[in-house]
């Protein structure tokens, strides 16, 4: 999509109710569902993590940023994700959380960031993190400086290619809950999208595509 007239759309964002868990549950692998139902997060005293969802344009097309996580002994070892990462008390609030994040990760400044929506939280039970995602608008084309320490590579998504229902798939994978399991997942330029991520980005489409319909 032309990022010029990706920007008309902007303030039709902004209302938009989130569909949240049904848009969440379309991505969701079976065990993730059976782990969630009736759990009490509080209880739990997650971490608290905030992340940016953030599109710009690239050679005059909008573009969503991803990065491919560094390998390390954890539950994320190289896993496609959004630039973010832990609340720390110094931050002001979640947004600036994601905002921090964006710009130790990936090396983009807060001032080249309109944040215009808070996305539906979403808890992950392996590393026990409630995640707040926020969309983000940088009207400039960006350079990306990764930090080497965290993030093995950035993913580049043109956003007809996000919303192109081709990309969803069904991946065997070994996850925490089982081996060889059957998971829906996003095909992202070669890389196997799922889990947390992918139900962020499935609410993330259902916005986006709801909001483009109800206005064109």
């Amino acid at each position: 999509m032309d990022f010029q007239d990706f920007l008309q759309y902007v303030p039709n964002l902004i209302p938009v109710e989130l569909p949240a868990q049904s848009a969440h549950l379309k991505m969701a692998p079976k065990e993730r569902i059976q782990a969630l139902k009736n759990l009490d997060i509080e209880a739990n005293n997650p971490r608290i993590a905030a992340v940016m969802m953030l599109l710009y344009p690239k050679n005059g097309k909008t573009h969503l940023v991803l990065i491919v996580r560094n390998a390390y002994n954890g539950v994320h070892s190289s896993q496609i994700a959004f630039p973010g990462g832990k609340y720390e008390i110094s931050d002001a609030d979640y947004k600036e959380t994601a905002l921090r994040e964006t710009n130790e990760e990936i090396g983009i400044i807060p001032e080249k960031i309109e944040v215009i929506k808070h996305f539906t939280p979403m808890y992950i039970p392996p590393s026990n993190f409630l995640v707040h995602p926020y969309l983000g608008i940088a009207k400039e084309e960006l350079s990306f400086y990764p930090d080497i320490r965290e993030v093995a590579s950035i993913i580049e998504l043109p956003l007809s290619v996000f919303l192109n229902d081709e990309i969803i798939i069904e991946a065997t994978l070994s996850t925490s809950y089982a081996n060889n399991a059957l998971v829906p997942a996003f095909n992202i330029q070669n890389h196997i999208v799922w889990g947390a991520t992918a139900m962020i980005l499935s609410e993330l489409r259902d916005v986006l595509k709801f909001t483009f319909a109800e206005n064109s």
